[in-house]
Parts: structure tokens; sequence; C-alpha cells
């Protein structure tokens, strides 16, 4: 125990500045570059934390970190987060809320989110300075567990360690069809005629498919792709074009001009569920606390317009 303080006593805050930049350049010269400083200093830095632990944090061959690196790293970015809310909450306290927050957000979601949200930060806070992130739900999930991300909107239900999760909404899945299809006269499906005609998905493994894929498969259904999409983004602009229908979330439709399409419900299918998730590791900052507080409000006010949109029961 007397040599775990020890090297703890002697670790500055230097040391873990430098092993992060290597960790996020892959490289000494890269790392220096961004600290504005010489490699001979980050290679120093660097090779006293790894003597005081006793043990490698960067493969040298690879430039990647070796397994007890990443322990260190995971920590070394909670404490420099932390270091950071502290300068935030400061500043808040002084004068206004300042400070950057990082947000990410899963695509079909910012399409109508991301606006709104800055216009309102703006205008409530003009000193904050928001970070947008657009990804898919397993790829958030790891940068907030990591520290690269103070908040993300995703896919829920969450399964992490040290993750919590306020729900924001559920929407419905849906199809969107052209307005030639055979189905577009009709405002409702049942699940089983989802297998009449081949329709656009996302590929097997993705987060939205193996949902549909898992539910439809306990009653025997099995849906045939006309074509797999990898993003819903992109998946969502050919169906809205027309292109062939396509299983979506209800809120890739929102606000788009419904010219060559028809939006359809599917009775029987279970809705998807987002929610605002964030480390329950690390206390939020002002800035982040205010940031969730206004990102919360907004779906509020907007999630209701879409159809096939509803507000979770704790929101």
């Amino acid at each position: 125990m007397a040599l775990l303080v020890a090297s703890f006593l002697a670790m500055d805050l230097r040391q873990l500045t430098h092993l992060l930049a290597v960790a996020d350049h892959q490289s000494f010269s890269g790392a220096a570059r961004s600290l504005h400083t010489v490699q001979s200093n980050v290679s120093t830095h660097v090779a006293r934390l790894e003597a005081e632990l006793e043990t490698a944090l960067i493969d040298r061959r690879t430039m990647s970190p070796t397994a007890e690196g990443h322990a260190v790293i995971e920590r070394a970015q909670r404490i420099r987060n932390e270091l950071q809310a502290i300068t935030d909450d400061i500043a808040s306290m002084r004068s206004e809320v300042a400070g950057l927050v990082r947000i990410g957000c899963i695509g079909t979601t910012a399409r109508w989110l991301a606006n709104p949200l800055l216009q309102r930060l703006n205008d409530l806070y003009p000193a904050l300075r928001p970070m947008l992130v657009d990804a898919t739900t397993t790829s958030l999930l790891s940068r907030i567990s990591n520290g690269e991300l103070d908040m993300a909107v995703v896919n829920t239900p969450v399964v992490g360690a040290g993750l919590s999760t306020l729900n924001l909404f559920e929407e419905e899945r849906v199809i969107i069809a052209p307005r030639d299809h055979p189905w577009a006269n009709r405002k409702t499906i049942t699940i089983r005629e989802l297998a009449d005609y081949p329709i656009m998905l996302t590929p097997a493994g993705t987060t939205f498919r193996d949902a549909v894929d898992k539910e439809l498969a306990s009653i025997g259904i099995h849906l045939e792709p006309s074509a797999e999409v990898d993003g819903l983004r992109l998946l969502a602009s050919l169906a809205l074009q027309g292109h062939a229908p396509a299983l979506l979330p209800a809120s890739a439709a929102f606000d788009h001009p419904d010219d060559n399409w028809v939006l359809i419900r599917i009775d029987g299918l279970t809705r998807r569920s987002v929610g605002l998730t964030f480390n329950q590791r690390t206390t939020p900052s002002t800035p982040v606390r205010s940031t969730i507080e206004v990102l919360s409000g907004v779906v509020s006010d907007i999630a209701p317009l879409q159809p096939g949109v509803y507000l979770a029961f704790d929101h």
C-alpha cells in the first residue's frame, strides 16, 4: 500500500496530460505538436509515469495503449474532466454559465433536435460552448464511458457500468413508403403484413435492426430486405425521396415535406425508446447540468409535435 501511495504522489498532471495526448494522436510527435512542446519532453513524461507504475502504458510498436495503459487513461480522462468542471463551475458562479459541453446524439434525433437546442443554449447561455457529435448508440456509449462526452442522446435501455439515463421519449417504428406503393392508401398495417413486401432495412448487427428482428422472430416473422442501408439517416433520406418503403423510427420523418411519401403505422410493433445518458462516476459541472435542463425542455416542447413520438413517463 505504501508503494502505491508513493507512486500516486509522484505522479503529476503533466504526466497524465502527455499520456492522454499520445493516446489521442497515436504518436509522440503528434502529441508534442498538440501540446506545443518537443517530442523528447512527451517521451520523458510518459517514460517517468511508466517507471513509477512499473509497467508499460504505450506499446512502442503500435503506439496503442496497453491494457494497463487503457486503465490509466480512463481514470486520467476523468481527472481531466473534473479539473475542467472545477474551472467551469467557478466561472459560472462568478458571472454566467460558461464552458465547453460535449453532447452526443444519434442521427435521426439530431436532425430535429440539434438546431433548436443550439438556438436555445445560445439565447440562455451565450458564453456556453456546445460541441455536438453525431454517431451511433454503440459509439456514443463508449465515448461517454471513457470521458470523451459529457452526455449523449441514445437508444435505450442502456447497459453499461457507471451509466445513468434520463428517459426522453418513445417513438413508433413506422413504414415510410412511396405514394405509389400498395401500402400508400393505408394508415396502419399489422405486424404480420410487414413480410408481404420487401422493404429497406438497416443491416443485421445494428441496434435498430436487431431489436426488430428479435421481436419478429418471436412470432415467426422474417423480413426480406429490398436493400440494407448502414445508417438510419441515409435510409430515411432514400425513403423520404420515394425510393422504396423503409422501416424507420417515426422521428426520421420529422418536419420533412410529405410530397413523395406516406407514413404508415405498424400495429403490434413495440416503440423505440430514446434517452439522455451520462457518466454517473463524474459530477456534472454547472454547464453540463444547465445543458441537460435545456435539452430536456427542447424535447418536451418539440417531440409531441411529431406523429408517433411520445414523451417518456418520467420526463
